[in-house]
């Protein structure tokens, strides 16, 4: 399973957003440039975070994006399943009539159990959280020392 680049930038611009002071409008153009995104696709990956209530709009003189929730109260999953949809690993955890054979087999339970894992850690990773992670990850790239040749 592979998510879309779509997620993939929803989640940067997102993150993007946590960065910002709250409540703080930004300019789409602030987005496209820092998270290299480009202003048609960012426009396509935002409606569904803007209808899910993740991000909020501003149009107009002073407009912009800005993230609806808190960072502390926005997921991976949330994300995830703003632009995928809910997270289903096979057919037969779609609908229970979607497989006969779901009582007896013993792949069923097992998908059933990892998609629960698996959204369940999503739902772990908070925005708040991974800009935090971010921070630290960059503040470690610049304290690294270099080896000199």
């Amino acid at each position: 399973m592979l998510i879309t680049r779509a997620t993939e930038y929803a989640i940067r611009a997102v993150l993007y957003l946590a960065k910002q002071p709250t409540g703080e409008i930004v300019l789409k153009k602030d987005i496209c440039r820092t998270q290299d995104i480009t202003p048609a696709f960012l426009t396509k990956i935002l409606q569904p975070l803007i209808k899910a209530g993740i991000v909020g709009s501003q149009r107009g003189v002073g407009g912009g994006f800005y993230l609806a929730r808190t960072p502390d109260r926005i997921t991976l999953l949330d994300v995830v399943e703003a632009q995928e949809g809910p997270v289903y690993l096979n057919q037969c955890l779609m609908n229970e009539r979607a497989c006969d054979r779901d009582v007896f087999c013993p792949a069923h339970g097992a998908w059933r159990h990892i998609r629960g894992e698996m959204t369940r850690v999503l739902a772990e990773y908070t925005f708040a959280r991974l800009a935090e992670m971010e921070e630290k990850n960059l503040e470690q790239l610049t304290e690294a020392p270099t080896r000199s040749t």
